[in-house]
């Protein structure tokens, strides 16, 4: 079955060459040239990293307004984002290279926005509307050196809009489509003088579905809503043209109603989310470098509601709330032509008040509670990264000292050589380490433990990038291995007491490859992947345990946008997602049950009516595709987006 998937997949990815004499240049597909920020912390091309670093351009994501932000990162070569076609607004789990959730970092404008409160550390990208976002960035493979812990597997930097040049401009949107969902979105930005100001809202209501699968096959379960109030504001001074002062914040709230869980259905159980993120930095620009010096912070609410019903007698409530300073100066410097200096220091202050309360029929217990000001954690870290270029050869050779206030003191290293040869063909391999810290809820919740360890992973990459024609047709392969030490697990005793808590021990290892073939030029536009993780989990006995539910061993698919007329563009996009093990625990034992394999077509069209208005329409899961991403759960059928977009100056 899979290796008929792959002659489909190749044979599109070779369209181009059957339409070589109708092509048209346009910046969807990374290039060597392509200058990033992720990967150094400073602007570099890609030509000259040794890293593997995906580019999601500002116009990717303007054909992309039908989606939710999983749903776009969903279709990145190396990325499963479970759950991203479930009900509106439910919770997804990213697996970067098969590594668990708490394993991405996720940053927006270069900052760390974890989640203090949630169990794993991990942030929920359903709090980012599409229409937020200018580009987003992705480093594949570890960036503990440069970004500590989380990133382990990746980095996610999310680049919010900012003003580009001198004028005010703006835009208004509208879409509507499916399960009752409708979106608008409005924004202003421009420079006037040296004050330069970006402002974005938007407004998402969806009636949704259910989320929960009705095993009776009856459908009775209540649709599931989801309401998004989002906001984004980015304000530059410059004092001079060697000193900025910057500014960013991003506000969302998010509210919805929740299945009970798997198969089951509730009435009456409701969310309430807030995501707050703000920041203010100043770059100085020197003669052969410059420094940044930026403070943020990072709050999340969580608030879950359960009130009992005639059907239900359950009351449960849950408020959460996390808080994450982060303080941090970065600077780069170059001495000469051959050597690029990134040095830093970085202070993290990590705090969570988190209060559950859950009473049943014959069942009544003290509400858990955790105080914040018994939860504080604090990491200081300082790193330097030394980018050494000579001719075709390049190294970078990192190295990190982190504290932190309850486990102490850690390292982590990063050795990345490469050679760029005849200006179109990069070799790389990469040894680094990184580390994930525990999370608050895992040291000091009721089943935490304060005697815990991070877990520590060793990461070798190898890999090469091949412009094979220049600025147009590009192929890059990438190898891996991750190794890691002290896994964080939750442990339950046999024998009396009984209790459970959460303990370091386990240790997982897995390994796989990626490969990518694009092609951009004239009018077309097109792309093909093709991903494959496996992994082995063992206990503290060396016994091999079942591990990467719900992440597939093989994922592959392709992306074609065609220039049909000059105001009017066709894009297609396939993935299909290979079989996966889940964990059945509607019954006892929990059983592991397999996933199907299953593949999804979806359809964008867009029209400049005018100079000013553009139309738009998304056709998603073409053949209404049956499939599960979570046990239990329901995902969406064939469905669409219908929008347009009116920019004015």
């Amino acid at each position: 079955m899979e290796k008929s998937y792959l002659k489909f997949l190749f044979g599109l990815a070779l369209l181009p060459f059957a339409t070589f004499d109708t092509v048209h240049a346009q910046d969807t597909t990374k290039t060597l040239n392509t200058v990033v920020v992720t990967a150094t912390r400073s602007p570099k091309k890609l030509s000259d990293i040794g890293r593997v670093v995906t580019v999601i351009s500002s116009a990717q994501i303007n054909q992309s307004q039908g989606k939710s932000l999983p749903q776009l990162l969903n279709n990145v070569a190396g990325v499963t984002f479970s759950g991203a076609n479930n009900a509106p607004g439910i919770a997804t789990s990213v697996y970067l290279r098969g590594a668990s959730t708490g394993n991405t970092l996720i940053l927006v404008d270069g900052f760390p926005v974890n989640n203090a409160s949630s169990i794993d550390g991990s942030y929920d990208l359903n709090a980012f509307s599409l229409d937020l976002i200018d580009h987003i960035e992705i480093l594949k493979g570890s960036g503990s050196s440069l970004y500590g812990s989380d990133a382990v597997a990746g980095v996610i930097n999310i680049i919010t809009k900012k003003a580009k040049a001198q004028g005010i401009t703006g835009s208004l949107m509208f879409t509507g489509g499916s399960y009752n969902t409708f979106k608008e979105a409005a924004s202003v930005s421009g420079k006037v003088k040296n004050t330069a100001l970006a402002v974005n809202v938007s407004n998402t209501d969806s009636k949704g579905f259910s989320a929960a699968t009705d095993k009776s096959g009856n459908n009775a379960f209540k649709k599931d809503g989801f309401h998004q109030r989002s906001a984004s504001v980015n304000l530059s001074q410059y004092l001079s043209q060697k000193f900025i002062i910057n500014g960013n914040f991003q506000a969302s709230r998010n509210t919805g109603d929740l299945p009970y869980g798997a198969f089951a259905g509730d009435n009456d159980y409701t969310y309430k989310n807030t995501f707050v993120f703000g920041g203010i930095g100043a770059k100085l620009i020197l003669p052969k470098g410059d420094l940044n010096v930026n403070v943020s912070q990072n709050t999340v609410q969580n608030n879950f509601t359960n009130l009992p019903s005639d059907n239900d007698s359950t009351h449960q409530v849950t408020k959460n709330t996390g808080r994450i300073t982060n303080a941090e100066a970065v600077f780069n410097y170059q001495p000469n032509k051959y050597l690029d200096i990134t040095s830093g220091a970085a202070f993290k202050y990590s705090n969570t008040s988190q209060y559950s309360l859950y009473e049943a029929t014959g069942y009544s217990a003290p509400a858990s509670v955790i105080k914040a000001g018994d939860t504080p954690t604090n990491i200081f870290s300082a790193y330097t990264s030394l980018f050494f270029k000579y001719d075709i050869f390049h190294l970078e050779l990192g190295g990190r000292y982190n504290h932190h206030s309850r486990y102490g003191d850690k390292f982590t290293y990063t050795v990345n050589p490469s050679l760029f040869l005849a200006d179109q063909f990069k070799i790389f391999g990469t040894i680094a380490s990184a580390f994930k810290s525990p999370s608050l809820y895992q040291l000091y919740s009721e089943y935490g433990n304060q005697k815990l360890n991070p877990e520590i992973t060793t990461s070798y990459e190898a890999g090469f990038d091949w412009e094979i024609l220049k600025n147009q047709l590009s192929f890059n392969t990438q190898f891996f291995k991750r190794n890691t030490k002290g896994v964080i697990y939750f442990f339950s005793e046999s024998a009396p007491p009984y209790s459970s808590f959460y303990k370091n021990g386990q240790l997982q290892k897995d390994k796989g490859f990626e490969s990518e073939l694009k092609y951009h030029a004239n009018k077309l536009n097109a792309s093909a992947y093709f991903a494959y993780v496996t992994g082995k989990l063992t206990d503290e006995a060396g016994k091999e345990t079942n591990n990467l539910y719900r992440r597939p061993k093989s994922t592959f698919g392709a992306n074609v946008s065609y220039q049909v007329l000059t105001d009017f563009l066709f894009g297609i996009n396939y993935k299909y997602t290979g079989n996966r093990t889940d964990q059945d625990f509607s019954g006892y034992p929990t059983k592991v049950v397999t996933l199907k394999h299953y593949n999804l077509v979806d359809v964008h069209l867009e029209y400049n009516a005018t100079k000013n208005l553009n139309v738009f329409g998304d056709l998603n899961n073409v053949f209404d595709t049956k499939y599960v991403d979570w046990l239990g759960y329901n995902t969406r059928g064939i469905n669409f987006m219908l929008g347009a977009r009116y920019q004015f100056r």
